[in-house]
Parts: structure tokens; C-alpha cells; sequence
């Protein structure tokens, strides 16, 4: 069964770039989970804590251990939402900044230096291939 095949091959690859970004986050003293929620405030600005959620793939349970543990070493803020009293705003600090200065990088190159036994073209071919079955994805969850 190619499907299975294909499976546990992206799976492996995940799992294996993963553990060796993690070595990295936990280097700077980050969780890999922490890293997530600093790089999408870096690279997105200030969002609600549940557009962090989804951007990140987390579940609701823990968002606000995340949350916690970055505030308490300052590296984000949390403020009510002008606009929403019942929403909180995330936003990056400098501190925070200066530390994805230095993380973010050295994750990337790391992620890029992983997937550079495949050309170019190759890349840009798995790139259309996970957005097509994405958005096949998306077409079956929608109906369930």
C-alpha cells in the first residue's frame, strides 16, 4: 500500500527534523512548543492567544502552560484586546526578539541543511504536492 508507505515516510522525516530542532530550541532554553508560539509572534506581530493556538497546531490545553512559562522569563506579553474584553493579545517582547534573533536562524539553517538532498525542483514539487493534498484534507474534515 503506497499511501502507508508515504505515511511513515513523512512521518519519519518529521519526526527525525523535530528531535533535531528540538536539540536547538533546548539549547537557548526553549521547548520546542515555546518556539512555536515565539516564532509566530516574531514573524505574524502581535496575535489573540487563539490565533496562536491555530497557527501553532495546539490544543487548548496547552496554550496556557506555554503562555505561562514565556511570561514568566519575559520573553512575551499578554493584554486584554481593546476591541474584545474577553480576548488576550500576545506580543513579543525584546527580550523575546533578541532570543529568536539568535534561534530562529540557526533553526532554519538546520531545516534547510535536512531537506537539501532534494533539488530545487523536487522541492517545489513537494511544496504543490502537500498543498494539493491539504486542500484535500480540508475537503474531508469539512464534511465529517
Amino acid at each position: 500500500m503506497k499511501e502507508l508507505k508515504i505515511f511513515i515516510g513523512m512521518s519519519r522525516i518529521l519526526n527525525h527534523i523535530n528531535r533535531v530542532t528540538g536539540k536547538v530550541h533546548q539549547k537557548y532554553g526553549l521547548t520546542t512548543p515555546q518556539f512555536a508560539v515565539l516564532e509566530v509572534l516574531y514573524h505574524r506581530g502581535d496575535l489573540s492567544i487563539g490565533s496562536v493556538q491555530e497557527k501553532i497546531l495546539s490544543t487548548g490545553g496547552t496554550i496556557p502552560v506555554i503562555v505561562r512559562n514565556l511570561l514568566r522569563e519575559e520573553l512575551i506579553t499578554k493584554t486584554r484586546d481593546i476591541k474584545d474584553k474577553r480576548k488576550f493579545i500576545l506580543s513579543i517582547t525584546d527580550k523575546g526578539r533578541a532570543l529568536m534573533d539568535q534561534v530562529y536562524p540557526e533553526n532554519e539553517a538546520l531545516i534547510v541543511s535536512e531537506l537539501s538532498a532534494w533539488s530545487e525542483e523536487e522541492q517545489r514539487t513537494m511544496i504543490q504536492l502537500i498543498l494539493k493534498a491539504r486542500r484535500n484534507t480540508n475537503e474531508t474534515t469539512d464534511h465529517r
